[in-house]
């Protein structure tokens, strides 16, 4: 089900009338609901996967219990084990294992061993890379002494399924999301008007903004040979808006949907391309994923501290694993490796904490140096996602040695003309002009239509720009896509 689509729009407005008006005075009926709720959401794409989630649960609620009572250390640490090769055990069948038998036969192959691996035909379930981090950061909570085990079933079950961020994230930890199924929740209609506007907000960035840069996305990149270099350049920066409206466009309906219910989710994206340099940048993109591979990898493996040898090993180790969490391809491997050698100068210089506080903060405009230090993160980031889209690594080394070639300086105005999608393309360009214009004005809120109480913004203002929004997502809404996080 996708929060795009005609079903949603019924399942969301029934399951909130359920919740608020036959079950608000039952907070155990309300987490009951919710559930049901959130299996029916999940079940929508294929039930079959709904054994897989409730294993997951299940191992991981029992084994968080036998961790909190086990008498000795030694005890402890092989029930935290076994609660991570569980976790890490079904993703790595789902995800990683046809990936791991091409590379061993290629090896084999390589050096002249005979050696054939039989591929499976494996359907990668729905968001199990997100649920998976989420249970295994609760075990790894508990053996860490910074959360008790929780008792009611149905409120880690819950926990681990909840539907608007089970699918896409954000990757929530059990120290702030789980004590809110364990206390009373009341309507709050500020909030609840405030998630209404997130929804809004989130839908226009992937209907209006994400779902059309798609179609020259893919037209360009499956005819790269055919474009001159100014058009792949174009081509890699829609992407890079495709993929940022996409992805936090889900984040911003999954944090809204979550407020109509009472629910507090953690921000996953702050406006990350005004960026001033990378490490800012992963400060405000995928945040949930980020400092999850922070608190839980990169911080026990030594984080910054200690020798030069050991910050470097550090530093790619965490970009490695964060680009082989995106997918099995070798593709998703040179992206991280990118970003880890785009960091690593910053680390080694201690300029890595330089820009904490937002661009041009209580500003109209940045300052030129600022600029172009934007501009800059920009780009390096745009060469990187040309990794993440392309289909191989020839396909992207082929894509930027075009990209790069006579023709980068030529105009790319004749190539998207030849495109043949007639108004498309100006419609497109004026809405990209408008989202960026809304991004940046409002870069020191939480989203794109995040107006204070005391706003002195009249309804005469707001409400025709609601209006508009909904108009453009009905205007420029084409075939239902899926989210692009969905095949990670």
């Amino acid at each position: 089900m996708l929060f795009n689509s005609i079903e949603f729009a019924v399942f969301l407005p029934a399951v909130f009338l359920v919740y608020w008006f036959c079950l608000n005075k039952n907070l155990n009926y309300q987490n009951i609901f919710l559930l049901l709720a959130s299996y029916f959401f999940y079940g929508w794409w294929d039930f079959r996967f709904l054994a897989l989630l409730s294993f997951s649960s299940f191992s991981d609620y029992f084994l968080g219990i036998a961790i909190e009572r086990a008498g000795i250390a030694r005890q402890k640490k092989m029930l935290l084990a076994a609660s991570l090769i569980v976790n890490l055990g079904i993703l790595w069948f789902f995800k990683y294992y046809n990936f791991f038998i091409e590379g061993f036969t290629d090896a084999f192959t390589f050096f002249g061993v005979p050696f054939s691996g039989d591929r499976l035909n494996i359907i990668l379930p729905l968001g199990i890379s997100f649920y998976t981090f989420q249970t295994m950061s609760y075990s790894i909570d508990i053996y860490q002494g910074k959360i008790k085990p929780v008792t009611k079933i149905v409120d880690f079950f819950v926990f681990v399924s909840f539907f608007p961020q089970m699918v896409a994230g954000p990757i929530e930890r059990a120290t702030n999301l789980l004590p809110q199924f364990m206390k009373p929740r009341v309507f709050n209609y500020t909030r609840a008007m405030d998630g209404m506007r997130q929804i809004l907000w989130g839908l226009f960035k992937k209907v209006v903004i994400a779902d059309n840069c798609a179609i020259y996305v893919n037209d360009i990149f499956s005819n790269h040979t055919d474009y001159n270099g100014s058009t792949l350049l174009l081509g890699g920066c829609l992407f890079a808006i495709q993929i940022y409206g996409d992805f936090s466009g889900y984040s911003d309906i999954a944090i809204g949907v979550a407020r109509l219910f009472g629910f507090s989710l953690m921000r996953n994206f702050a406006f990350p391309y005004f960026s001033r340099d990378v490490s800012e940048f992963w400060r405000r993109w995928h945040i949930s994923l980020s400092t999850w591979f922070r608190d839980y990898l990169y911080i026990p493996l030594g984080g910054s501290l200690g020798p030069l040898s050991l910050k470097i090993r550090n530093v790619f180790v965490i970009f490695i694993v964060s680009g082989i969490w995106h997918g099995a391809n070798w593709t998703f491997l040179v992206w991280g490796i990118l970003n880890a050698l785009y960091f690593l100068p910053l680390l080694l210089t201690s300029a890595n904490r330089t820009h904490i506080e937002t661009v041009a903060k209580g500003r109209h405009l940045p300052s030129l140096v600022d600029f172009l230090k934007i501009l800059r993160t920009f780009f390096l980031t745009v060469i990187a996602w040309i990794f993440f889209r392309a289909e191989n690594i020839s396909h992207a080394l082929d894509y930027l040695k075009n990209m790069f070639g006579n023709s980068l300086f030529k105009s790319p105005i004749r190539d998207f003309w030849s495109m043949n999608t007639g108004n498309h393309l100006i419609w497109l360009t004026v809405f990209l002009v408008l989202f960026m214009l809304t991004e940046w004005v409002q870069r020191e809120k939480n989203h794109g239509l995040e107006f204070n109480e005391d706003s002195r913004l009249p309804y005469l203002v707001k409400w025709p720009i609601y209006y508009a929004i909904v108009i453009a997502c009905f205007m420029m809404n084409g075939v239902e896509k899926d989210f692009i996080y969905f095949q990670f």
